[in-house]
């Protein structure tokens, strides 16, 4: 899988480095396929399964930014009811996140875009997912590859829907300070975000 995705990185002028952007990332529980994480939120607790398997460079570049507690005090700032929920770019006070690298796109790895899953956020640009990320509040297809790049998926949540379906309830408005649309009116924090231990 490794190789594949260097390859693919190689032949879309990725350096390896690049491709394997996850410096911390690869040393929490590097044995373990399947670690899991547990959001603190101020709606609920959340508990997600990663796959290092389908996703290696997305999940090591996630848990660079929790072994770094980059998403301490963070807050989701997109909530769009139907679609998804979005954080990990920015504090309390709207600092943005200290970012690493962009990472190599994963997205053709056979994970959909479905109600609880967690993907990658990212620009236009494929290959420009850095710190934030999403929960899939609906089945969005749309969001898989196609005729091109899609999102990609990494994980999904095992323990909180509950939480997920609270937040789609949540009232949004345009932001006065930052004119953002879909912004949660009443805001939404994540507190901390733990790897749980091995089992």
């Amino acid at each position: 899988m490794r190789q594949f995705l260097y390859l693919c990185a190689a032949l879309l002028g990725f350096s390896v480095a690049q491709a394997a952007e996850a410096p911390k990332g690869q040393y929490m529980q590097p044995n373990n396929l399947f670690p899991k994480v547990r959001f603190i939120t101020s709606a609920g607790m959340i508990t997600v399964e990663l796959d290092r398997i389908r996703a290696p460079i997305a999940v090591n570049n996630f848990l660079s930014y929790v072994s770094l507690k980059a998403y301490d005090n963070t807050i989701f700032h997109r909530l769009e009811p139907d679609f998804v929920v979005q954080g990990g770019g920015y504090k309390q006070n709207m600092a943005q996140v200290e970012e690493f690298k962009p990472i190599f796109n994963e997205s053709g790895n056979g994970l959909k875009n479905q109600f609880g899953s967690i993907a990658m956020a990212r620009q236009n640009d494929p290959h420009s997912a850095t710190s934030q990320f999403y929960f899939n509040l609906n089945d969005n297809s749309s969001l898989d590859p196609g005729r091109g790049w899609g999102y990609t998926v990494f994980g999904q949540i095992q323990e909180g829907f509950e939480v997920l379906e609270a937040i789609k309830t949540m009232e949004t408005h345009t932001d006065p300070v930052t004119g953002w649309q879909n912004v949660p009116k009443q805001p939404i924090l994540l507190k901390q975000v733990v790897l749980l231990p091995e089992a």
